[in-house]
């Protein structure tokens, strides 16, 4: 396996005047024997037994909290010392010196004074902060806002981990060493490994059915069995289509790549990019027969991507496509409302019936890092900190950080942690788990059935996931290559909705070669002759 961290076609280490002794090269990649120098040793905790077992790295399944919950950290970690950690938060933010803060900060022995900011203008934010020189103790960095030059900055102003965490390093935090090794990969920044991971799960999107309004009834196992799910689930003048936009999916189901930096294979030793195989053609024209058909609803043919789950859950929608996270929220929104909704995901299948391929999404979505200015005491001191932030569902550092004081935050009843009206505003929006993630877990104690079908429906399809040739690799385009694959968004949705035919991404194709996808593809092919890939 190999890491590589390269931004605008500048690699970060270069850009940043620095070599290292982690670099595979002179351009700051780490590879091979230079890699495991500095990624964790994987030792997986078993403290809770799951109800739902993970298979091949899905996600274990928990529908109750267990009695008594197990303990992880041993002592306190803190050793008293004050961190000001920024983290992005999608809510209201708490009131400081809460509780809730209160009793983490105590069970840490340490001060975290949380400066929570909106995640909806995080990005801003983020680069304001890491263009001065003020930067916080721990800043939080989700990997969608790593844009500009955010990836330099990572490298000149972060503390290098690898000292602390790499290989069996990382067993004095027994939590962090049960972070797979896919997730410290990905943390891995001009050479060095940088980053505390939140770990995601290893296939996030499905497509959802509304099994109480299809019955008992075998379900689509083919694209041909979806024709005709659609033929006869469609009654437009009862409102009622079979489909929403299922693009996301329909490309699953014909095993195409997903997204830069994973959209190109090797085909006789040769990079090959997914809007050059026949599957893409193959699958833009299985999705042109589902809008000829009339199958989809109109709204999702307009665009209004915004109103796909209330076409889901008002009925006027049988099946859509989705990330599974919203699973859990909409099938507790609908308990009261709809007491009989049930919604399913469906298995995924190769569109001839065969055995699907599918392509694991990226181990890790959002990295903590330490600023270079602490000392080796402090670093040290919140990597213990992180290690307790680290603990997995059904342990008391858990409950402690993701639901705050029981009596305070929340109750429980029958085996049911809820919060109470002070946990939604103290605990609920919590910045502390931005701090270290366990492995993601499907721990629904509210929602025991729920907790099944999900663990269960992701231990069916994980057998079938691959990981991508650049898998666990921090690739970032060169700039001048930036609105090359732009076009065949507009492109793709012009021929899956009839304005446009199959044949005309020839013409796509080549002038995307022309522009500078071959030259696109040189890069990459570089990337891969001096790291090798990441699967």
């Amino acid at each position: 396996m190999a890491a590589v961290a390269v931004v605008g076609g500048v690699p970060l280490l270069a850009a940043c005047g620095g070599s290292g002794s982690g670099a595979g090269s002179k351009e700051g990649t780490t590879t091979g024997k230079a890699l495991k120098k500095v990624v964790p040793s994987y030792v997986p905790l078993n403290l809770v037994q799951p109800d739902v077992p993970g298979v091949n790295g899905s996600s274990p399944g928990f529908t109750k909290l267990p009695d008594p919950l197990v303990v992880s950290v041993k002592s306190v970690p803190g050793k008293g010392s004050a961190f000001r950690v920024m983290t992005p938060l999608w809510g209201t933010v708490p009131k400081k010196n809460n509780p809730y803060y209160t009793a983490v900060n105590k069970a840490v022995g340490a001060t975290l004074n949380f400066d929570p900011q909106d995640g909806n203008t995080y990005q801003d934010k983020i680069g304001a902060v890491l263009a001065g020189s003020d930067i916080p103790d721990v800043m939080t960095i989700p990997g969608w806002n790593m844009q500009g030059q955010i990836r330099n900055a990572i490298t000149a102003k972060f503390a290098d981990l690898s000292p602390y965490l790499a290989g069996d390093a990382v067993k004095k935090y027994p939590n962090l060493a049960n972070i797979p090794t896919g997730a410290w990969q990905y943390s891995v920044f001009g050479g060095k490994l940088r980053g505390l991971p939140m770990p995601t799960p290893v296939i996030g999107n499905a497509i959802f059915y509304r099994k109480d309004l299809t019955g008992s009834g075998a379900v689509p196992a083919s694209a041909d069995d979806l024709l005709a799910f659609g033929k006869e689930y469609t009654a437009p003048k009862k409102k009622v289509w079979a489909f929403d936009d299922l693009w996301t999916c329909i490309q699953k189901i014909y095993g195409l790549l997903p997204d830069a930096p994973h959209y190109w294979q090797l085909e006789n030793g040769k990079l090959v990019h997914k809007i050059e195989t026949q599957a893409y053609r193959e699958a833009l024209a299985f999705a042109r027969k589902l809008h000829d058909g009339g199958y989809v609803h109109p709204d999702a043919e307009a665009n209004k991507d915004a109103d796909a789950k209330i076409r889901f859950t008002s009925g006027h929608v049988v099946m859509y496509n989705d990330g599974t996270g919203g699973w859990k929220g909409m099938v507790t929104e609908q308990a009261s409302a709809n007491p009989k909704f049930d919604m399913q995901a469906l298995d995924f299948f190769h569109h001839d019936g065969g055995e699907p391929v599918l392509w694991q999404d990226d181990p890790a979505g959002i990295f903590t890092f330490l600023s270079k200015n602490l000392s080796k005491e402090k670093i040290e001191e919140f990597l213990a900190i992180a290690d307790y932030a680290a603990a997995p569902f059904g342990t008391e550092e858990f409950m402690l950080t993701n639901y705050g004081v029981k009596g305070t935050h929340y109750t429980i009843k029958d085996g049911t942690p809820t919060y109470t009206p002070q946990g939604v505003e103290e605990a609920q929006p919590s910045t502390f788990l931005f701090v270290a993630s366990p492995p993601t877990s499907i721990a629904y104690p509210d929602q025991p059935q729920l907790a099944k079908d999900y663990a269960g429906w992701m231990a069916r399809q994980a057998p079938h996931i691959k990981k991508p040739l650049f898998f666990g690799m921090q690739v970032v385009e060169p700039q001048r290559y930036a609105s090359l694959y732009t076009p065949f968004d507009d492109l793709q949705k012009d021929i899956r909705r009839g304005r446009k035919k199959v044949a005309d991404v020839e013409d796509a194709v080549n002038t995307w070669k022309k522009s500078g996808g071959d030259k696109l593809r040189d890069w990459y092919q570089d990337i891969l002759d001096k790291n090798g890939s990441g699967n």
